[in-house]
């Protein structure tokens, strides 16, 4: 659309549609497959890319020196995510592939691969199906700035690349004490993994290349290369420590591969704050509405503008407010989605606070096409909150609000015309908080994905974790 011509009148449902079926990323990614294949003929092409639908299947690279315990880590990494792990032991041994058979023939006189022989075979082996439609995990590879470079120039792109690291002194120790199993190929070691049945201790075997000064002359190789390939992937890399328990550098690896990256899709905030009276919505819908540009939507001051504006539905709502009534949820909802479908709201995002507030209101503003992409609950214990309300007081002369404890009148002669609202009478407030907190449990079964903050502490340190979830991807679920 031109942003030069007249205010586009696009309806809430569009933009809702397109972050909740990912199209900005469906179609950065057909167009990257578009430029990197060159096809003859782009339409098939495409149509056969979205039927594969494997845009989110792993695709991990894996690095470190000997002795990281990368393989291991992969081999993990393959189990879990059930995909497939290329290393250049199980590329140079397929029997049905001609570049295979040539790779041994090479190995075998020289004890390495030519780059541009394992570039081919790792092309190879990423066009059959269980790499396409299950992803792949590159364990070491690539090991030079060249091999990056040719494996890029294919259009061979990881989503995550590990990096795992350890002192020099560690990892040799740990090479001197490999052993392996030449039945299954599993790694042992004589200190940190060894096994508990002597038939597998007795047929471990001691692989070549571990002696120290071996072992040296690799890690000084390794360090030479490694500093010229991870330019090659900055947005993408993550370093771990490989210096303790293996477990725990899996788990790390694991959290970090199924972890959304940044998108650059053009995101509109629409966020929804719940949480009882008190516990502080109205300054953090005022705090996001200030620094993110959102409109600001309190449903209690919607209804009250409504009617001072004698508008349709403030006739409607004016009887309901003159006898004390609760306004039927029917009628909020419907003055609720004519201001969210504003032209505003669409184009900027909001932050919605005061409704829904049980899970029959919050199916309602789901139906009327209304979804947050946001959901924070605050919590704040029934003392914190008494405490908040209850020393509330207005000034009648000057209508300056103070609070007896955090905000205390200057001086005496104020102190003493003070007015509380009934509102924050202590009986009011517990009956409201004891509403709120019976329909929450159901309210948070709706919203799946919500996020539920500590509201009980300094109200910058709860803007500054609302911030972090809303500038964020969601986090993935488990794949």
């Amino acid at each position: 659309m031109d942003a030069t011509t007249a205010p586009h009148h696009i309806p809430p449902e569009m933009p809702q549609y397109g972050e909740a079926n990912h199209i900005f990323e469906l179609m950065q990614n057909m167009l990257e497959q578009l430029l990197i294949h060159q096809p003859k003929d782009p339409i098939p092409f495409m149509i056969n890319h979205l039927q594969r639908d494997n845009d989110n299947v792993p695709r991990v690279i894996i690095l470190g020196p000997p002795a990281s315990g990368k393989t291991t880590i992969a081999m993990w990494l393959r189990k879990h995510l059930n995909c497939s792990l290329l290393t250049v032991e199980n590329l140079i041994a397929r029997q049905h592939s001609s570049l295979a058979a040539g790779a041994r023939s090479q190995f075998q006189k020289m004890k390495a691969v030519p780059r541009r022989l394992l570039v081919k075979l790792i092309q190879e082996r990423m066009q059959e199906e269980d790499c396409v439609s299950q992803g792949w995990i590159l364990d070491g590879i690539p090991e030079t700035r060249e091999q990056a470079l040719m494996i890029q120039t294919l259009g061979i792109t990881p989503r995550h690349v590990i990096l795992l690291s350890a002192p020099d002194t560690v990892l040799i120790e740990r090479n001197m004490g490999k052993r392996i199993d030449p039945q299954t190929g599993e790694i042992y070691h004589t200190t940190f993994d060894w096994p508990p049945e002597s038939e597998i201790q007795n047929r471990l075997i001691v692989p070549t290349g571990i002696s120290e000064p071996e072992t040296a002359q690799k890690l000084l190789e390794y360090h030479r290369n490694i500093i010229r390939v991870l330019p090659s992937y900055p947005r993408v890399l993550k370093v771990i420590s490989a210096d303790q328990p293996c477990v725990d550098v899996f788990y790390q690896a694991l959290t970090y591969v199924q972890t959304k990256h940044r998108s650059n899709a053009p995101f509109t905030p629409r966020v929804l704050l719940c949480g009882p009276v008190g516990s502080g919505k109205s300054l953090q819908a005022a705090l996001l509405a200030q620094k993110y540009s959102l409109v600001n939507v309190c449903c209690g001051q919607l209804l009250t503008e409504a009617v001072a504006d004698e508008s349709r539905y403030g006739e409607v709502i004016r009887p309901y407010f003159e006898k004390e009534m609760t306004v039927p949820d029917s009628v909020i909802a419907n003055v609720l989605s004519q201001r969210l479908s504003k032209q505003d709201c669409v184009q900027k995002g909001w932050v919605l606070h005061g409704f829904p507030r049980d899970r029959d209101q919050a199916h309602l503003l789901h139906s009327l096409g209304h979804q947050p992409n946001r959901v924070f609950f605050l919590n704040v214990p029934l003392d914190s909150v008494i405490e908040r309300l209850t020393l509330r007081r207005t000034d009648p002369v000057t209508g300056e609000r103070y609070h007896l404890l955090y905000k205390p009148p200057p001086t005496m002669e104020i102190q003493a015309r003070l007015r509380q609202n009934p509102k924050d009478a202590e009986e009011r407030v517990k009956l409201k908080m004891s509403l709120f907190y019976r329909s929450s449990a159901e309210l948070e079964e709706f919203y799946k994905q919500a996020i539920t903050l500590n509201g009980d502490q300094d109200p910058y340190t709860v803007f500054e974790y609302i911030e972090s979830g809303l500038i964020h991807p969601l986090p993935s679920e488990v794949l």
